[in-house]
């Protein structure tokens, strides 16, 4: 490798480069932290020149490149192996243009998505792309895994933000797919190429997003109730009766105790428990309106309790609560985390037999289920204390998913740790597509190889 420090220090400058002692450990694994590995050389771009030259060394000499963004992925797609140089995007980052009249911001790949909603809100624009790592993650890595997030049910994954792109291909061919416009049918729309792809088609080093007005009003409640049927009912009422629904978060009662216990800023607005919440967010309603529908609900005995914020500190203890499971995640040494996808007439009989399935056959189980449920996004961890019994969990879960439709991963992506079951939701045909593009884009296999696409699938 030490061939390859002197000619990347000639090519990028020093500036660029961390070797031996100056690689820290928290290039070592993505927010997953499954098979750390510390890169032997990290390279930081200053542009999308400096990403240009280091791929077309490394295509030119069969190195493996790794991307990594803000490092929070839960899938190992960021996660360096062996013989990897890492590519990190924390210095290709800044606000690059924000046009008002067209609505756009265009920002750098390594640009921590906070920084992006605080320069739209600055303008008086929002970004409705918004999850619970928003403070770390980089919209970089966002665009690469399609991030879903709090508010995909109004304004769709991140694929619907993007408006254009540029990226770097695997021989360092730039590709500046930049676009202003909602509708733009000029030939192929080679941004989607890159969007979810993961980094394995080419890395993208900027983004154009579209950008909302404020909403003139949003109310947020966090209500009760006694079974998934009601829930399902209450999210059709509130879709067909509010003016615009963008958050639908649902927690099982496993998950809102334990997020009670481990997060020390929330407590249960409620005073006693149910077994399931939802906490839930209109936009563009009166409040006259917002509590009128919940109400109604109240009395057709849908809900069993209710709580309206009535200030700012009440909706971000709501929030806080349904984005403890970081705090849960950091505490649990050997566990399965889902992010599965099923259709919504699925999901009560699949829960049910994945429930009664890990507590037959595991000892000391613990189960945790939450999600955002209107899009069909369910999240599940599972552990059980003092045994490493995660992969077999995985395993169980996976297998039984595919007999009711649905995916493995909704949107976390498939990364590395989900490589080996990308074939229990996608055909053979779709497969032997993808490898095709793969094979097409990146015929050296440098781009974050072992991702998405494992050799045995």
């Amino acid at each position: 490798m030490q061939q390859h420090i002197t000619a990347l220090t000639e090519l990028l400058g020093a500036a660029q480069l961390l070797t031996g002692t100056d690689v820290s450990q928290k290039y070592q694994a993505d927010w997953s932290n499954e098979n750390p590995q510390l890169p032997e050389i990290v390279v930081r771009p200053r542009d999308t020149a400096d990403v240009s030259a280091l791929l077309s060394y490394c295509n030119t000499h069969n190195l493996p490149v790794v991307t990594q963004g803000g490092l929070t992925g839960l899938a190992g797609g960021a996660t360096p192996k062996a013989g990897e140089i890492a590519l990190s995007m924390e210095r290709l980052s800044g606000i690059t243009e924000l046009d008002h009249q067209s609505m756009t911001i265009t920002a750098k790949s390594g640009t921590p998505l906070q920084v992006i909603h605080q320069a739209a809100e600055a303008a008086g624009f929002r970004l409705p792309l918004d999850l619970g790592s928003r403070g770390s993650c980089n919209i970089g890595g966002n665009v690469s895994t399609n991030a879903g997030g709090n508010q995909v049910l109004s304004f769709g994954m991140t694929r619907a933000l993007v408006l254009g792109l540029e990226a770097v291909q695997a021989d360092g061919t730039i590709i500046p797919a930049y676009n202003k416009m909602l509708k733009n049918n000029a030939g192929y729309d080679l941004k989607q190429l890159f969007i979810g792809s993961e980094g394995t088609l080419g890395v993208v080093t900027e983004v154009v997003l579209r950008l909302f007005p404020q909403p003139r009003s949003k109310h947020t409640a966090l209500v009760a109730l006694n079974s998934l049927t009601d829930v399902i009912d209450v999210m059709q009422t509130c879709q067909a009766e509010f003016s615009r629904l963008t958050a639908f978060e649902v927690m099982w009662d496993d998950y809102f105790s334990v997020a009670l216990t481990e997060n020390a800023n929330v407590s249960n607005p409620f005073g006693e428990h149910y077994l399931f919440y939802i906490l839930l967010e209109s936009e563009n309603d009166t409040l006259e309106r917002f509590q009128q529908v919940l109400f109604e609900q109240l009395e057709k005995g849908k809900l069993v309790d209710a709580v309206i914020a009535q200030a700012g500190k009440d909706t971000e203890m709501f929030w806080a609560i349904r984005d403890s499971a970081g705090e849960i995640l950091s505490k649990i040494p050997d566990l399965a985390n889902f992010d599965i996808g099923l259709p919504i007439s699925q999901m009560q009989a699949f829960l049910e037999k994945a429930h009664h399935a890990l507590q037959d056959n595991f000892e000391n189980l613990t189960t945790l289920t939450f999600g955002h449920l209107a899009d069909g996004n369910i999240h599940m961890i599972a552990w059980t204390n003092g045994e490493k019994s995660s992969e077999a969990i995985y395993k169980m879960i996976y297998k039984m998913l595919k007999e009711y439709g649905g995916t493995v991963t909704a949107e976390h992506g498939i990364g590395a740790i989900k490589a080996d079951y990308l074939k229990l939701c996608r055909s053979e045909a779709e497969i032997a597509l993808m490898r095709t593009l793969k094979q097409a884009m990146d015929p050296n296999n440098i781009l974050n190889p072992g991702r998405v696409l494992s050799a045995d699938v």
